[in-house]
């Protein structure tokens, strides 16, 4: 009872659990993929403003499998990522669909405005 009440307020304690796990994946690559996983990640928690916790986890979940198969296969970095990282974190982001922070405010801005345009919402 109280685990779901804690959860309640803070989240799933096993999608915590899964993320820190994903997190220390990460951070046990070898060298340079470590840098970039991480670099890599950091980004992504400021640029994706997913909301969701089932999305986070398998986004960086899938993170984490990228960058172990490059350690593994000896794939340069810049193999993965190409000349602009900042596209290539972005684009992978794009991948994946879920409840972002911004998606509340883009339905405030949208109802601000037909209202203040005398529409009844149909976005006419």
């Amino acid at each position: 009872m109280a685990a779901k009440w804690i959860e309640s307020l803070t989240g799933s304690l096993e999608q915590k659990k899964q993320y820190k796990q994903n997190k220390a994946r990460l951070e046990g690559l070898p060298g340079p993929y470590a840098t970039a996983a991480t670099a890599m990640h950091r980004y992504l928690m400021y640029y994706g403003g997913i909301t969701d916790g089932d999305t986070l986890v398998t986004m960086f979940g899938d993170l984490a499998g990228l960058w172990e198969r490059a350690a593994i296969d000896g794939t340069p970095v810049r193999t993965i990522v190409g000349e602009d990282p900042v596209e290539f974190a972005e684009t992978f982001a794009q991948a994946y669909s879920g409840k972002q922070w911004i998606d509340k405010e883009r339905e405030r801005l949208r109802q601000a405005i037909n209202a203040a345009a005398g529409d009844s919402g149909n976005g006419s």
